[in-house]
């Protein structure tokens, strides 16, 4: 189960299991983590767990929230990442068992497709059923199009981040769509933060790109 380690000035205060589907922090004392400091929003910031996957989300905070010293709105979480709140450190941390999603990172040109980091040696992701091996999400128009881009990860996200952004996700079963922010359409249907499954030919249009999802 995935967990916060808080922490300011090199000293922990508190460890918090991630159990519900949305834990609040903030300073005010009706949030699930509540850190009593002037440079914390009353509601500050929110954590969304979602098939497995935590999703960091800002609630308009003064100060900001930033994950490994970079301001974010909306972030989906790597093992190890730390947010910063004022002056605290907040250690997001899962078990080894645990799905690896890992901090996106641009892959070639296009500002459409990231990655995550590879996986930690040892830990080999499960190979989608139906399939001979990763699928594809091939840029139909908009942004890079022409492009594609093999879904080597265990979550890719696609989008343009402040405009509308969504990850697809490798489950043993197949891969899964679900949207981080943004709208995102999957076959001209509203997709929302429950993840969907993708099946072979299947189009996705967000942040004024269409794509389609190719299985190996």
């Amino acid at each position: 189960m995935p967990k916060l380690v808080v922490a300011i000035d090199g000293v922990v205060l508190k460890e918090v299991l991630l159990a519900k589907e949305r834990t609040t922090l903030g300073r005010r004392p009706y949030n699930d983590i509540v850190i009593d400091n002037l440079t914390v929003s009353g509601e500050h910031a929110a954590l969304h767990l979602i098939d497995g996957d935590v999703y960091l989300e800002d609630l308009n905070s003064t100060n900001g929230t930033y994950v490994n010293a970079r301001a974010v709105r909306r972030q989906l979480l790597a093992h190890n990442d730390v947010i910063e709140v004022g002056k605290y450190k907040i250690r997001y941390l899962v078990s080894s068992d645990a799905s690896a999603a890992a901090t996106p990172v641009r892959v070639g040109a296009s500002p459409l497709i990231s990655s995550p980091v590879p996986l930690a040696a040892g830990n080999t992701a499960p190979v989608p059923l139906g399939g001979t091996g990763p699928a594809v999400i091939r840029v139909l128009s908009g942004a890079g199009a022409g492009q594609e881009f093999t879904l080597h990860k265990v979550v890719t996200t696609i989008g343009k981040p402040g405009v509308a952004v969504a990850a697809v996700t490798r489950r043993l079963q197949g891969y899964v769509v679900a949207q981080v922010e943004g709208g995102t359409l999957l076959n001209g249907e509203a997709v929302g933060a429950a993840a969907v499954a993708l099946q072979d030919g299947d189009l996705l249009e967000l942040g004024g790109s269409r794509m389609q999802y190719v299985q190996g």
